[in-house]
């Protein structure tokens, strides 16, 4: 009867210290957030008003649309978390965006009140993030978009939607939005 028990109870030993171990080495390796990769998103912290021309989204030809993203930093500083809203158009969603260490890319989720859920893989490189989807077909033709965001300052960036219809040998704008800081980055930790 002994022998029963003793197995269970050694089981569970093994488990505990297996557990333990694991905690322990995870604790011990650098966060993908903490590289310098991890960190090529912080561009995009903080509170931005936004202004697009409107006829991008229905307006009136020469009018500016207007909205405002709030991107912070969340789950212990690893996740890059946007609000967007463009109350006139209303419109409002939200993205998740991480990097990924065993991809060498980042990888961004994008939900919004329309209905909407986009999943988009990129990088940085020359000075702009490009991140992009997979290709999809619509209207019979193989699409690709993607978000570039370039003409980055500490103060103001520009970020275009864009489309191809030839698998990324051309690209069209679709909506160009200009950011301008309103505040600086915050951490929620």
């Amino acid at each position: 009867m002994t022998h029963f028990i003793a197995v269970p109870v050694a089981l569970s030993l093994f488990f505990l210290l297996a557990i333990g171990s694991a905690h322990g080495q995870s604790q011990q390796t650098t966060r993908p957030c903490d590289t310098p990769e991890g960190k090529q998103f912080d561009f995009w912290l903080g509170e931005w008003e936004l202004s697009w021309p409107a006829e991008q989204w229905g307006g009136e030809k020469g009018k500016l649309g207007k909205g405002t993203n709030t991107i912070n930093r969340v789950l212990g500083d690893c996740i890059i978390q946007e609000e967007f809203r463009f109350p006139e158009g209303n419109f409002d969603g939200s993205s998740v965006s991480v990097y990924n260490t065993k991809t060498g890319l980042w990888q961004q989720t994008w939900v919004d009140n329309q209905g909407s859920y986009l999943l988009f893989t990129g990088e940085f490189k020359n000075g702009a993030m490009e991140l992009r989807t997979e290709p999809f077909e619509r209207d019979g033709k193989t699409r690709v978009s993607r978000m570039v965001f370039n003409n980055i300052e500490q103060s103001s960036l520009d970020w275009d939607w864009q489309r191809s219809d030839d698998g990324g040998k051309t690209w069209a704008d679709v909506w160009n939005i200009h950011y301008q800081r309103k505040t600086e980055p915050s951490s929620t930790d």
